[in-house]
């Protein structure tokens, strides 16, 4: 079945309520989303988005693809977001854009972070890929900038396999947006009944999620309130088991701050140094846990190095030498669970 057909505008609304915005438009990947919120927003050659060096790639990605410049900046220690200070000692006449990244769900410092935008005209992408039903004083994550972007990939809390959405409030974008997804073509109002034909009126590609995809994605939200439950549980049992013995031995878990509700996408634990993060990751390892680091910073990988930006981002790489991920998914029972706050246990003893 091709893109944008009734189970596509079905999930659509049912995002719009969800995240209480006035339009959503369906994506192919969160990857996407991005690139069509900064081509709808006329980010291109010869401008600078300022964006975390602590994500994945396709955050800095989407920004190369307009033409635009990706700028480096670092992170806060508390919530892994963007630190707004660094921004905006980063800012200068070609700045266009922030994207801030909500990393595990757990939302960047946006009343600073838009002030700064506001103060200077700059235009707001949320990248929150991680994070779907989570809140930063009361309002959905990705509906705080001009555009947010969300991922459904395999390994998100709710999934088609691959898959996006992009949230607007302004008509005017969303109306661009919607253009520049159907290939540049007035398509969507032609389906809509609103035009008797449709035609080239604009430049854009093929961002359309598969009508396949949106019925998937649509059976996922029907269970939306149950995997976050589970998911809860599932931390709240981490938090429990984990943290006396973590703090005796100064390993941070992801922290509870008030203003901030998280959807517990990821569950990590922080180290005072590599070696100890290595050494846990290796002894759950040994034990059939998995257990990753996350990221590798873009700044110090061979694309990032070669783009030449020359950032200075110590808590960046602090964190990403020192973070470890624990399972978490809603299929993980309470024994896995305590197996894995056993096993943590043990490498740290």
């Amino acid at each position: 079945m091709a893109g944008n057909g009734p189970f596509c505008t079905r999930v659509e609304a049912r995002l719009e309520a969800l995240l209480s915005v006035p339009s959503v438009l369906l994506t192919s990947s969160c990857t996407h989303a991005l690139e069509l919120a900064l081509l709808a927003l006329g980010i291109g050659p010869g401008q600078e988005v300022i964006c975390p060096s602590f994500t994945f790639v396709s955050t800095a990605n989407a920004v190369l693809r307009v033409g635009a410049r990706p700028v480096f900046a670092d992170i806060e220690d508390e919530t892994l977001g963007l630190d707004p200070a660094d921004v905006e000692r980063r800012l200068n006449e070609r700045t266009a854009a922030i994207v801030p990244v909500h990393y595990a769900g757990i939302a960047a410092d946006m009343d600073r972070l838009l002030e700064l935008a506001r103060d200077r005209g700059l235009k707001v992408v949320e990248d929150a890929a991680h994070g779907l039903d989570s809140r930063y004083r009361g309002a959905a994550l990705g509906t705080l900038g001009d555009a947010g972007c969300f991922s459904f990939h395999e390994t998100k809390n709710v999934t088609c396999g691959e898959g996006g959405a992009i949230a607007i409030h302004d008509p005017e974008l969303a109306r661009r947006a919607e253009i520049m997804r159907e290939k540049g073509t007035n398509r969507a109002a032609f389906l809509r009944g609103e035009v008797d034909k449709y035609t080239w009126v604009s430049e854009g590609s093929s961002y359309v999620l598969s009508d396949v995809l949106a019925a998937l994605l649509d059976a996922q939200l029907d269970k939306l309130e149950e995997i976050q439950r589970r998911r809860a549980l599932v931390a709240a049992r981490y938090h429990d088991g984990l943290a006396a013995a973590c703090a005796a031995h100064g390993v941070r878990l992801p922290p509870r701050l008030e203003g901030r509700e998280g959807n517990d996408h990821l569950f990590y634990l922080l180290f005072p140094d590599e070696r100890g993060r290595d050494g846990c990751m290796a002894a759950l390892r040994s034990r059939g846990i998995m257990a990753a680091f996350h990221y590798v910073p873009l700044h110090s990988a061979p694309h990032g190095r070669a783009l030449g930006n020359g950032a200075e981002l110590p808590v960046t790489e602090r964190i990403a030498a020192t973070l470890l991920r624990i399972p978490m998914h809603p299929l993980l029972t309470s024994e896995d669970v305590d197996r894995v706050i056993e096993a943590v246990k043990g490498a740290l003893a």
